[in-house]
């Protein structure tokens, strides 16, 4: 049968600032969440927080895009957002830009990433894995770097020199500067290696929207890529990317996808959406309460039965001592960064500030410049 992994995530509200959602609202989303199961619109369905935002990853059979799903993640963030309101919470229904979303979410705030695939457990895919990331603090193409080198760069992913995968992988990347629909432009790893990591460098503009096996055609990860500033027309918050990775087989292992993320390279995010810090990973339910609230990112493994349910249990992959030391890293890497503060490559170029305070202080300015 045909299923489908819907991830959608949103900031409707946090504690004492930008840091994590309540108990209370949390568990209001989780009680929508187990009501759309036993109600049937949901196979399965996991709640969960990194920084600030919940997350929902649900399984069903509705496919991608499908309005009833949709409308479920925005109900259940609307009654957590009530729920923050009622608390006095920071950033009450931040993620939520418009009124109501019409068909979908996609385009009113919330991050979303889904993967429709042929359930079958039979070759190429006797079992089925997956991933879920959250990101908070930073922007929409955090994941460029560290998956371009899981799926198309053998020094990451040895995997890619065997036969299942040695045709390489597609990448579909869109220009998320294009706010008129999804300019999206697909590109093959190895044979347009360098015209990819042309586009990518560029993480506030170029993303990666999802990725499928050259041999097999399977999609393999699924990003959200959307840019909060450009739905709003003002600055509301980074844009806090979700994915949703596919493993194991056909597809990179967990190890080979993780590997990357050891680099905790530098993203645009942070403390009012301004800087450029690395991306630290941490275990799932993680409050942003770290100096200048670097960036997170979480990891989770889960395996998902025959009959479309997840498994009891589930991997959290950043919850072990060894990324003890990539967190010391990070730490590190964002007080150098820090310590430059405002100035050059520490902070985000103005055209990443137009939205915001930052650009209208400039303007201000440059209105008293004269000739001499």
């Amino acid at each position: 049968m045909k299923i489908t992994l819907s991830l959608i995530k949103a900031d409707i509200g946090s504690i004492g600032g930008h840091t994590r959602p309540s108990d209370l609202m949390l568990e209001t989303v989780e009680t929508l969440a187990q009501k759309a199961v036993t109600d049937g619109l949901l196979i399965d369905v996991f709640v969960s927080y990194t920084g600030d935002d919940i997350a929902i990853l649900m399984s069903h059979t509705k496919g991608e895009n499908n309005s009833e799903v949709h409308q479920f993640a925005w109900d259940a963030f609307i009654e957590g957002t009530n729920v923050a309101k009622s608390q006095g919470l920071y950033g009450a229904g931040q993620d939520l830009l418009v009124d109501a979303p019409s068909g979908n979410v996609r385009g009113a705030g919330p991050a979303v990433a889904e993967i429709e695939f042929d359930h079958s457990l039979e070759s190429p895919r006797p079992a089925e894995s997956f991933m879920v990331f959250a990101a908070d603090k930073c922007g929409p193409g955090a994941y460029n770097l560290p998956l371009f080198l899981a799926f198309a760069d053998p020094m990451y992913c040895g995997g890619l020199m065997l036969p299942p995968m040695i045709k390489g992988f597609s990448f579909d990347v869109i220009d998320m500067d294009n706010t008129d629909g999804d300019s999206v432009l697909k590109l093959d790893a190895p044979d347009d290696y360098y015209g990819i990591t042309a586009l990518l460098r560029d993480n506030e503009r170029f993303g990666i929207d999802s990725i499928y096996s050259r041999t097999f055609n399977n999609k393999a990860a699924s990003i959200s890529a959307q840019r909060l500033h450009s739905i709003a027309g003002t600055y509301t918050g980074k844009d806090d990317p979700v994915a949703l990775i596919r493993n194991q087989g056909i597809f990179p292992a967990p190890e080979e996808i993780l590997s990357a993320f050891t680099k905790a390279h530098y993203v645009g995010g942070d403390s009012r959406g301004s800087h450029v810090m690395p991306l630290m990973p941490v275990p799932l339910n993680t409050a942003v309460t770290g100096p200048y609230c670097l960036p997170l990112v979480s990891a989770v493994g889960f395996s998902l039965n025959a009959d479309g349910y997840f498994s009891h249990s589930f991997v959290d992959f950043f919850d072990n001592p060894v990324w003890d030391e990539v967190r010391k890293l990070a730490q590190l890497k964002g007080l150098e960064m820090r310590s430059q503060g405002w100035s050059g490559p520490a902070m985000l170029p103005y055209t990443e500030l137009e939205y915001g305070g930052f650009r209208d202080t400039v303007e201000g300015l440059l209105s008293s410049f004269k000739f001499q």
